[in-house]
């Protein structure tokens, strides 16, 4: 099986140096290394026009459209690869990272996709801890994320996470992420409506804590920044999730998730309880969230609505054409 590493990158030229010398280092090497490059970004070209590339089957590719998502579907459409590997640019994979991800799709044709666990590299005191459940929905629409603190045997999830993640070519076809995914740069959640998407079609994802990717703490270039509060990112983060849940959760299921999120919530999509919870801890800022929270609401749900009605009239076009 032929292996491409697809990499999205955004003016981090150190960070993209250290990505590319631990793709240089892997004991199973990949076949292809696309590096997606918006047409703006002047100092990763100029690190690329110098970089040693070695043994490195390096391309480069040029993108027009911000944001995470146009740059991955770019590298989808130049890969030739069997298996698809995803990173960022400021991750480190451990040398045995493609050999053990190939070994999982050589296992079981069923397996569709495959990720595993992101080291963080930076301090962050409330992500300490290890956990078993990783990478699930639960069937409320709550999803779990917990990636950087897998532990235990390679098991079934519902969601891989974007910085350590692969896809069989045959499972994904036509599939492309979601250019509906609101944002700039990092586009919050992208993942999940992607492997959910896989999941609707029948195919198994294998997260397994073994394989590893270190990840750093870069510069952000976008609203998204990782220790401040951004309302329109905020948003935008919550429109994403609740536009790739109300696709992939069954009626009954939306029924449910629908008030649970209004009144409910989490920490990241904060419903009226969330609110109250950390009122007290963080005061103006938890209104700002809830009040961002309630907007992603509204908008996921519209551009869900849109989507309907946009299928709909094509039925309507097809049946009297």
């Amino acid at each position: 099986m032929n292996i491409t590493v697809i990499v999205p990158t955004y003016r981090r030229s150190r960070d993209l140096a250290r990505c590319l010398q631990a793709l240089q280092q892997q004991q199973r090497p990949a076949d292809e290394v696309i590096v997606t490059v918006r047409d703006t970004d002047t100092e990763t070209w100029h690190f690329l026009n110098s970089f040693d590339v070695g043994l490195l089957p390096l391309k480069s590719i040029k993108i027009t459209i911000p944001g995470v998502v146009a740059a991955m579907n770019q590298g989808l459409e130049a890969a030739c690869g069997d298996i698809l590997v995803f990173t960022d640019d400021d991750a480190a994979p451990h040398p045995d990272w493609l050999k053990q991800i190939e070994a999982h799709f050589l296992q079981d044709d069923r397996v569709g996709g495959v990720g595993g666990r992101d080291i963080l590299q930076y301090p962050q005191p409330w992500d300490t801890g290890t956990r078993e459940v990783v990478g699930k929905l639960q069937w409320h629409g709550k999803v779990v994320g917990e990636h950087h603190r897998g532990v235990g045997t390679a098991r079934a999830v519902d969601v891989l996470k974007g910085v350590n993640m692969s896809f069989r070519r045959t499972a994904i076809a036509d599939l492309r992420f979601d250019t509906r995914m609101k944002g700039t740069g990092a586009q919050v959640h992208f993942e999940v409506a992607f492997c959910l998407a896989l999941k609707r079609q029948g195919w198994t994802l294998i997260y397994d804590p073994a394989i590893l990717v270190d990840h750093y703490s870069a510069p952000r270039f976008d609203e998204d920044q990782r220790y401040q509060f951004n309302a329109i990112a905020f948003a935008n983060a919550v429109h994403n999730e609740t536009l790739a849940l109300l696709e992939h959760l069954s009626v009954w299921q939306r029924l449910v998730f629908v008030p649970w999120a209004l009144l409910i919530g989490t920490r990241q999509s904060l419903g009226w309880i969330q609110w109250v919870r950390s009122f007290p801890r963080e005061g103006k800022i938890a209104t700002q969230k809830w009040m961002a929270s309630m907007q992603g609401r509204l908008q996921g749900w519209q551009t869900w609505q849109q989507n309907q009605v946009n299928s709909a009239d094509l039925r309507t076009i097809d049946e009297s054409g």
